[in-house]
């Protein structure tokens, strides 16, 4: 570990080098193409006719008591050949599965219960569809020698923006902080986030998958934005924002990016059951305020008799129950944070979609900033940028992070000296991914309001940290905003809320 941290990620990032990554050979670097489906526009999102990634999930159900979830009233559900697969008694929730057509009717009218919603599956990123381009040695070298010992510390131009090396620097590293990461599957023997990963804490919801991550190649969504967060300063690959926090993996999304509303509430429950401080979340969804979906018709895996269904009074009950879970674990003391979407959507103007966890109250809306052409000017590049696919709206965003970016012009390829080549993927956020062999530490680049979410939440357990645990989720948020740099207008404004983290400036605010 080096004390002394440079505040700028690189010094000369130097390009068109033949100096390939020599120190060990365990290691494999891929970037994540920009044709990602993570980025959809609103306008897709909206038209579910040609757009399926919003589905009821076939005979499953959410079911929201008034009161307190007693056992007369379960059995009553039981009765109606319900079968119950979570029950999360601490905000009157229960979800059920049954075969009856008529089971959300019938269910209704039992005493106690107020509403009966139909769970959504959501389609939350499609990896097989991401194009991975691997990592040429010979054409983007070595980052050179920065004052950490950390081998691609240089390539995270994020932490830069946000002034962590600043913040660590005065002894802030996130020590003692619990942080829950709700996403997909992780590579638990990863060796940047081994270190500090609690498994006895940790959890699946993913019915059908493990906690880990199982498929090919490097894109492990969970794993990227775990490292971004709490990747361990160990002098092997890269470094958390907070280094010497506590991780609980929750996998709420099976790997192929798919996921149930109902599983991510079971997991910020867990998360909070297991004393976590910050939970992050890098998924939501943009839901149609109208109500329309598409309706599997109880055959999940035939598309061919899907059809269009309306139900307005479904996605404000969906908003209810969703409020419910994020308030509880406000209450007992848990900053929430999610990414707030990458529809492009000016939430002021287009008010036809909702995007969920963000919009919650109880959560805190992070979009994304990027730099454009970083690696061909890395000490001067203008790091805050709103990037082109990040929702934004007076309302919609509080504060923003990196996230990278891609969509400018000029950025894919530039002439350095006699050499030509891509540069547009230093602009991405470069952290930890995952492979099937535990002897091999992988990394990759991405780019999204996921990369942005995790930035911010290791900034949330740096001033935990500092405050000595146990902190009001409310004074939390108020340090991150009397702390964040005042980008665009004065005071908040659409595209970066409150503004833009800063580490270096949050831990030293705290009293």
């Amino acid at each position: 570990m080096k004390i002394n941290y440079k505040s700028k990620a690189v010094y000369g990032l130097m390009l068109g080098l033949t100096v390939s990554f020599s120190c060990s050979d365990n290691l494999e670097i891929d970037a994540v193409n920009p044709s990602s489906p993570e980025s959809q526009s609103a306008a897709n999102m909206a038209d579910l006719n040609a757009n399926s990634n919003v589905k009821f999930k076939s005979n499953s159900y959410i079911v929201m008591s008034s009161g307190a979830l007693s056992d007369d009233l379960k059995q009553q559900l039981r009765a109606l050949k319900g079968d119950i697969t979570a029950s999360m008694d601490e905000v009157g929730i229960v979800t059920v599965t049954s075969t009856d057509s008529k089971f959300a009717a019938k269910a209704a009218k039992i005493k106690g219960v107020s509403s009966v919603i139909r769970d959504l599956e959501v389609q939350w990123y499609n990896p097989s569809e991401q194009k991975i381009v691997e990592f040429d040695e010979a054409t983007y070298g070595n980052p050179p020698f920065s004052g950490d010992n950390d081998r691609y510390f240089d390539l995270q131009w994020g932490h830069d923006a946000i002034d962590a090396p600043e913040a660590w620097n005065a002894g802030a590293r996130g020590k003692g902080v619990r942080i829950a990461v709700l996403d997909s599957g992780f590579d638990l023997d990863h060796a940047d986030l081994a270190p500090n990963i609690d498994l006895q804490a940790s959890a699946n919801f993913a019915v059908g998958e493990t906690l880990d991550y199982r498929l090919t190649g490097v894109g492990s969504h969970g794993t990227h934005t775990a490292g971004t967060i709490a990747a361990a300063d160990n002098g092997i690959g890269i470094i958390g924002v907070a280094p010497e926090a506590t991780l609980i993996l929750v996998k709420v999304l099976r790997d192929s990016g798919t996921g149930s509303f109902s599983w991510m509430m079971q997991g910020i429950l867990h998360a909070t059951a297991q004393g976590a401080d910050v939970i992050n979340m890098s998924l939501g969804a943009a839901i149609p305020r109208n109500g329309k979906f598409l309706d599997d018709n109880g055959t999940p895996d035939d598309p061919s008799d899907d059809f269009i269904v309306s139900d307005t009074k479904a996605v404000q009950e969906l908003i209810t129950a969703i409020n419910k879970v994020t308030s509880y674990a406000k209450q007992q003391g848990v900053t929430l944070i999610a990414s707030a979407g990458n529809d492009a959507n000016n939430g002021q103007q287009d008010k036809s979609l909702v995007h969920i966890p963000s919009s919650s109250p109880s959560v805190i809306s992070i979009s994304a900033t990027a730099p454009q052409g970083w690696a061909l000017a890395p000490t001067t590049t203008f790091l805050d940028n709103l990037a082109s696919y990040s929702n934004y709206g007076i309302h919609d965003v509080d504060f923003a992070a990196p996230g990278g970016d891609y969509s400018y012009p000029g950025n894919e390829i530039a002439t350095i000296g006699a050499v030509t080549q891509y540069v547009y993927v230093f602009d991405y956020v470069f952290s930890s991914g995952s492979n099937l062999d535990p002897t091999r530490s992988s990394y990759y680049w991405s780019v999204g309001t996921s990369m942005a979410g995790p930035h911010a939440a290791g900034v949330a357990a740096l001033i935990v940290g500092q405050n000595g645990g146990d902190m009001d989720p409310a004074k939390v948020e108020a340090v991150m905003r009397a702390s964040a740099d005042d980008l665009g207008k004065p005071g908040r404004d659409p595209y970066y809320g409150h503004g833009r983290v800063n580490a270096a400036k949050a831990v030293t605010a705290v009293q």
